[in-house]
């Protein structure tokens, strides 16, 4: 009796663990940049957060999933930094399309980018 219920406790584990839903987004470093940013000013230079913002579209394309809201955002941001206004402006069209509830605050962005 013992031994049938281990193989049973053990057989509903494995399915369970099978049942594991996938992710809805890819996370990536971008919340850690994010904290790094706004936590140690100085620590996470624009240059950086692109590169590794670059790497996490990368990496949610590879397996398929979608970046988070707010990851084209804030990266179109990064790219203001550096003075490249056209990279922003292409990352900033790429959040409202993939999260159309943030086209009042992105329009708002575009048209600060834009004086």
């Amino acid at each position: 009796m013992k031994q049938a219920l281990k193989a049973g406790l053990v057989a509903g584990g494995l399915i369970m663990a099978g049942c594991a839903p996938k992710p809805l987004y890819y996370w990536g470093e971008y919340e850690g940049l994010i904290y790094t940013m706004y936590n140690k000013p100085g620590s996470a230079e624009p240059d950086t957060q692109v590169v590794k913002l670059q790497e996490d579209l990368a990496n949610a394309k590879a397996a398929g999933l979608k970046v988070p809201p707010g990851l084209h955002a804030h990266l179109g941001y990064m790219y203001f930094l550096q003075g490249n206004t056209q990279a922003a402006l292409t990352e900033f069209s790429a959040e409202k399309v993939l999260f159309p509830e943030s086209v009042t605050f992105i329009d708002g962005m575009i048209g600060r980018l834009k004086k």
